[in-house]
């Protein structure tokens, strides 16, 4: 299966709608040749502004933008964007609705070796907490080219999340997404696994395997967070009530988080939430981290055949 960084994706379709329209505007924090911002700042100079290494200015320059009309996406780093800049984002986005997007790679585990400083794994846990916050996580290339489209023609504040590392495709080019609704990607009647960006493929091939042995998962693509789409929650919950969630992400207060409060609302059904389990990353290739995070199929296996005892 091709494999691709959904960061690329990030480059090319910011390109792609800077080209068409003028009003697509680029902040950059000088990581412009790690996000893919290059040629979009060579093509289109008079679009493009690097502010150095200073987030919260570039939610302050892509704010004022914003009120005049432009659709800015500001590139950084997830550690930097999420964080550093977060109340630049709460008050000068957020409270106000200003149609602001916050395009952010480097999202969780990996950027491995690096270490901890620089893996997010609270980001969407953050954001999803500030109103008139839309928080999505591309599961590969393709859907990444089209969510940001989506963005740009979605009115109000979106942080989206993008992978360093190469990820397996899993859609074709003409997919359709619609920000809030999530895809089904398998159906199964015995349990129902929930995923999001890098580790839907690891669904997917979790998937497979407990196929194999008589058991039929039911596989959703989460790429939104918020708002999430409760219908395809409820819709689990009914059909068989066995939930399990997987990210790259902290387990609190991120995808699974989410799906437990639905869940917890609708007063049935049992979720087990994968994912980073509430410590910092540590300096390691990237697919060891997800293993000692538990982030790997043959977790997910298991952890289905317990749901089903």
């Amino acid at each position: 299966m091709e494999k691709k960084a959904t960061r690329d994706a990030l480059g090319a379709e910011v390109l792609a709608l800077g080209l068409e329209h003028k009003d697509v505007f680029v902040i950059d924090c000088d990581v412009a040749k790690s996000c893919k911002t290059l040629e979009f700042a060579a093509k289109l100079p008079e679009q493009h502004i690097n502010v150095g290494i200073s987030e919260q200015n570039a939610v302050g320059i892509a704010a004022g933008l914003a009120t005049t009309g432009k659709v800015p996406f500001v590139v950084t780093y997830a550690i930097f964007g999420s964080m550093r800049a977060v109340e630049q984002i709460r008050q000068e986005t957020c409270y106000t609705k200003l149609n602001v997007k916050i395009l952010c790679s480097h999202g969780g585990l990996t950027p491995a070796n690096d270490g901890a400083s620089h893996q997010c794994v609270e980001d969407m846990g953050i954001l999803r907490t500030i109103p008139n916050m839309t928080v999505i996580m591309p599961a590969d290339y393709n859907s990444a080219r089209k969510l940001i489209a989506a963005a740009y023609k979605y009115n109000g504040p979106v942080y989206l999340r993008f992978t360093r590392d190469a990820i397996p495709c899993i859609y074709g080019e003409d997919e359709e997404f619609e920000i809030g609704k999530a895809k089904c990607l398998k159906e199964g009647k015995d349990l129902t696994i929930m995923a999001n960006g890098d580790t839907v493929s690891i669904a997917l091939e979790a998937a497979k395997k407990l196929e194999e042995e008589g058991i039929h998962a039911q596989v959703y693509d989460f790429h939104t967070i918020k708002p999430l789409d409760v219908d395809a929650v409820n819709k689990a919950i009914e059909e068989n009530g066995k939930i399990i969630t997987v990210e790259d992400h902290n387990i609190i207060n991120g995808l699974g988080s989410a799906v437990c409060e639905i869940v917890a609302e609708a007063g049935k059904g049992k979720v087990h939430r994968i994912g980073v389990q509430d410590q910092f990353g540590e300096s390691a290739p990237y697919e060891e981290l997800l293993k000692k995070n538990g982030i790997t199929s043959e977790n997910i296996v298991k952890c289905a055949k317990d749901m089903m005892d």
